[in-house]
Formats: structure tokens, sequence, C-alpha cells
């Protein structure tokens, strides 16, 4: 059976759990080896859930979480922007996830389009980036085929600001798309 096609939707403060929890996964799942496996194994959860009770519980003016649910408003996927975060870069994507079961259905693809959507209705500048790990292959080809290029790497920070919760050095790549309009325009 193909699952149906998600509704997109604002996130609010009540859905705060349900985002941690799918962050939380999608952590465990692409950054082991960067981060370092007592902090996958550990509460994971509870780190994300403090970061989204946050996040949600006030309307910030600069930023947008919207929520991708299926069939009995199951969560999908989410992605989380922050407008003009960047004087040369633009906004960000800050957090773009997917469910396991639902990667490759076009859910990432209809959430970046979205934000990207947002971004040219509300931002003030025009460009958008992301970070995504160096060892994340799979979602760096996904975005390239948005359109975005890499520009630069850096290391990436440890999570809750803990050294021991890296593993060695990872690193990021800055992938950029210098219009949000272009996000998901055919790559030439």
């Amino acid at each position: 059976m193909t699952p149906c096609f998600p509704t997109l939707r604002a996130a609010r403060p009540d859905d705060a759990e349900r985002v941690a929890r799918l962050h939380a996964d999608s952590w465990r799942r692409h950054y082991r080896g960067a981060y370092a496996d007592a902090f996958l194994d550990g509460d994971v959860v509870a780190d994300r859930r403090e970061v989204w009770e946050r996040r949600l519980g006030t309307v910030p003016a600069h930023g947008v979480t919207l929520l991708a649910e299926g069939e009995g408003r199951d969560l999908v996927g989410f992605v989380h922007v922050v407008l003009d975060d960047d004087a040369r870069w633009g906004s960000l994507v800050d957090n773009l996830h997917v469910t396991q079961g639902r990667r490759r259905t076009g859910v990432g693809r209809t959430l970046l389009t979205r934000a990207a959507e947002v971004v040219a209705e509300r931002a003030a500048g025009a460009a958008l980036h992301l970070w995504v790990q160096e060892q994340n292959t799979a979602a760096q080809g996904f975005y390239r085929a948005m359109g975005g290029r890499d520009v630069e790497v850096a290391p990436v920070a440890p999570p809750g600001g803990v050294p021991e919760w890296l593993n060695g050095a990872p690193r990021k790549l800055r992938m950029v798309w210098d219009d949000a309009k272009s996000v998901g325009a055919p790559v030439s």
C-alpha cells in the first residue's frame, strides 16, 4: 500500500514531544560515528525535548517549524527554519528530519520546498543555507538534487556543548541556495 501524501501544518507547543522523538531517532540513525554512542544511547529524547519545548513554547517572528503528518496525524517529518539567520548566507534550515519509513517518498522534498516558500514570503533576504554532517552522504545527495551546493566545511559542534559527546573531529558542510525560489529546480 502506498503511504498517503502528508499534510503540512505549523507546529504548536503541544507537538514538542513528537518532534523530539523523531529528532532523537534521526540522530541515532544518521549521526552514529560522529556523536558518541554514550550520548546517542542515552536520553537523547530528553535533550531534544528541552530544545523543542523552548522553540515551540513561543512563537518567534524569526522562525517557523512545519510538520508533515500522514494518516491519523502520524508525524512523518518536520522542518525548522530560522529566517535571516546570517547576513551572508540568509535563512537557515536548522532541522529537516523524516521518519525512516517515509524516506524517499517525497516528504523531505515537500518540507524543504515549503520551507523555501516561507523564506521567499517572509525573509528579508532570498538566500537559504543549511549544515549537513560530512558522513551523511545520502542527505548531501538529496540537497544537491534539490539544487544546493556546498561552499565550506566546518567542525561539528558537540551536542550540548559537551566535547566528550563527539567521536574524533567530525565535520559538516554548508549547503546553500542563492535564492530560496530555486530550491527543487532542476539541476543543470
